[in-house]
């Protein structure tokens, strides 16, 4: 349960991602490969349509997207220096 309310918090704090995102990719303590791994799920994720459940279901294929977006941005958060993490509340 208490992993469950710490996604919905991650979630809830998506308009800070961007700063953060953008923070991350041009920091210098970030190692060249986390950004291009991080650069390859996000880009994977735009170029691949392939859903796990379709879109046209509705409100389960929207959540489907936004399972898979929010996997990649904890991904993402879990590369990142700590400093990062701190400074953004992620």
């Amino acid at each position: 349960m208490r992993k469950l309310f710490k996604r919905l918090r991650f979630v809830l704090k998506i308009r800070r991602f961007i700063p953060f995102l953008i923070e991350f990719f041009r920091s210098k303590e970030v190692a060249a490969y986390k950004k291009i791994i991080s650069m390859l799920f996000i880009v994977g994720y735009i170029v691949f349509p392939f859903d796990l459940i379709p879109d046209w279901l509705g409100i389960f294929g929207i959540i489907d997207d936004v399972t898979v977006l929010m996997f990649i941005f904890q991904q993402i958060v879990k590369m990142a220096p700590s400093h990062l993490k701190n400074k953004y509340g992620v």
